[in-house]
Parts: structure tokens; C-alpha cells; sequence
């Protein structure tokens, strides 16, 4: 499958766009662990445009982690374009990703994210904006829901008109963003708009892919050309191992040496502190320690953990534990 003119091989799986999860040391890991692509946390284009120190801290890309996306997202056609122009400028990206799709209220309830879905026509003259500002440097993507709720599931009719405004490739989360992250993602659509005869772009399915079988059924039941995984690697980055690889023996002490890896990367980027209190999260929230008796107390520690060597206790004494089942 390629974007534009970035080859991303034969049914790539691709890291999601995730706030406070994917930043540059995340991106590496699952680079390594087989994600074809990666995309940042996503960025404010009016904080872009005002040159907020944090935002601009999120344009940071290593050579080590492309193909990589940038994503922006807004509400007006004018500072989306001056921020896309900032983002290449800055971050030189091989991919430029619009939000469509984000549903957290302090966001869509403001117009921007999963709102643009309210206001098609906006949508679409920023998709233009972005496009004309600068699609000759780098493709411009874009990432949505099926709708704004169940009554207004416009994707087939929007991805075609998407596709019209030149953008390079097209991601559908399966939920209208009424539905939050509830409920089971509904692919009926995706596969609609994959097979649309009109659709010549790349077609992205995202929703619920949480192990490689979810991902087969993707690929041979709606027949997109590439998916998206975003919460199922919370405290498995090997999920992409497990996807592309399908046979591959991992053990676990090689996940736990795994999450410990992680842990040594976020403080390394952002000090004991910060880097701490980022993915601490992730371990907490880890299918591996599934079955563990009374794991509720060993998850309250993890999530209070105040330093490296506290955390790696804890996954230590884990390790002990998930012996003994």
C-alpha cells in the first residue's frame, strides 16, 4: 500500500494517533516491534500558529522512527493551513494527518475533532485549505468516525468527497463519536467505503483491532489496504509483533523485559518525573498481568510508583506471580 509515494508494503498495521501516549519514544518502540507507520499525538493548530513551547515539542521526529504522520487538528480553513505550513516546515513529516475523529467533548463540543462532522462543509473547505497549502510537499490524510451519531453516518458520502478535495488517503474509526469508545466498532461501512467503485485512495480501518485475528478479519472481510491500532497497545507494543509476524513466539519474560524497555525510554526522554508518571499507565493497564490473583492492590502501586526502580519491583514480583499460574 502506498501513500503517495511512501510504500508502506502489503496490509501495513499502523500506530494510532493517541494524546499523552504516542510521543517519540513510544513511536520507536513500535516501530521496532512492526508498526509500518507511526503517528504523533495530535497537535492544536492554533497553539501551532501562536508557537506553544509544548506543541512545538511534539513536531520532534528521528529519523529512527519513519515513515512517521504529524497530526493537527482545528475548526477554522485559515490557521489548520498555517499550521500544516509549520509542521512541514519544522518536522518535515512524510505524512500530514487532519483530525476528523476525535471524540473527547473539550475538543468536539468546541467544533474541532469528531465536531468537524457537524459541519461538513467547514470540514471540507479546511481539508481544501490544508491541501492547496501544502500537498505538493508532503500527502495529506485525514482520520474520522462513520458520523456524529447513529442517526448521521455520512462516512460513504464524505469519504468520496474527501477524496475530491485531494487528500492521499483515508482512516475510518468505526463509532460515530456519540459513541465515544462504547460499544463495538461496526466495519459494515468501512468495507462500503473500500468498496465504493469512486475510492481510489487508501482505506484505513481502526476500531477494536486487538489481536491478530480482529486484523485478518479486516483485511479479508472489508478488504481495507491497511489498519490502525490504538488502545490494544497499551502495555503490548509487541501487538504489532503479534499481527504482522502471526507465529511469533514471545514469551513472557520477554514482554515483562519488554515493559521495563518502555519504561527506561519515557525517563530517558522526559526525566524520572515525567517519564514516570507517563507510562506507568501502560503498565497498569497491561492484558499480561490479566489472571493475577487480587491484582488490584499491585495496580494501585504501579500507578502510584514515584520511580524506576519501585516500578521494576513491582514487574519483578509480577514476574514471580505469572510463573506460578
Amino acid at each position: 500500500m502506498k501513500i503517495g509515494n511512501i510504500d508502506l508494503g502489503y496490509r501495513p498495521v499502523l500506530l494510532a494517533p493517541m494524546e499523552d501516549v504516542t510521543d517519540i519514544g513510544f513511536r520507536l518502540l513500535c516501530r521496532r516491534m512492526g508498526a509500518a507507520m507511526v503517528y504523533s499525538e495530535f497537535v492544536s493548530c492554533d497553539a501551532l500558529v501562536r508557537m506553544v513551547g509544548k506543541s512545538l515539542k511534539k513536531l520532534e521526529v528521528c529519523d529512527e522512527e519513519r515513515p512517521v504522520a504529524i497530526q493537527i487538528y482545528g475548526k477554522e480553513p485559515g490557521p489548520m493551513a498555517d499550521a500544516a505550513r509549520i509542521v512541514v516546515e519544522q518536522a518535515h513529516p512524510d505524512v500530514l494527518d487532519l483530525n476528523f475523529g476525535c471524540p473527547v467533548k473539550k475538543i468536539a463540543s468546541k467544533g474541532a475533532g469528531a465536531g468537524m462532522l457537524r459541519d461538513v462543509p467547514k470540514l471540507l473547505e479546511i481539508t481544501r485549505a490544508v491541501v492547496d497549502a501544502v500537498g505538493h510537499e508532503v500527502p495529506v490524510t485525514v482520520k474520522t468516525r462513520l458520523g456524529w451519531d447513529h442517526e448521521h453516518k455520512i462516512i460513504v458520502e464524505l469519504a468520496e468527497q474527501l477524496q475530491d478535495c485531494g487528500i492521499s488517503a483515508l482512516t475510518i474509526h468505526g463509532r460515530t463519536r456519540s459513541q465515544l469508545y462504547s460499544d463495538e466498532a461496526d466495519w459494515t461501512l468501512i468495507g462500503e467505503v473500500k468498496r465504493n467503485p469512486r475510492m481510489t485512495i487508501p482505506i484505513i480501518g481502526n476500531g477494536d483491532i486487538t489481536s491478530a485475528e480482529r486484523a485478518e478479519e479486516a483485511f479479508e472481510r472489508y478488504g481495507v489496504d491497511a489498519i490502525m491500532v490504538g488502545r490494544a497497545t497499551f502495555g503490548r507494543p509487541w501487538i504489532f509483533k503479534e499481527i504482522v509476524e502471526k507465529n511469533a513466539d514471545l514469551s513472557l519474560d520477554w514482554k515483562l523485559d519488554t515493559l521495563k524497555e518502555q519504561v527506561v525510554t519515557s525517563v530517558a526522554r522526559l526525566g524520572e518525573q515525567s517519564g514516570i508518571h507517563h507510562v506507568r499507565r501502560h503498565l497498569a493497564a497491561s492484558p499480561l498481568f490479566k489472571g493475577i490473583p487480587d491484582f488490584r492492590q499491585t495496580r494501585i502501586r504501579m500507578l502510584r510508583a514515584e520511580s524506576v526502580d519501585e516500578l521494576f519491583e513491582i514487574i519483578e514480583h509480577t514476574r514471580i506471580l505469572l510463573h506460578e499460574l
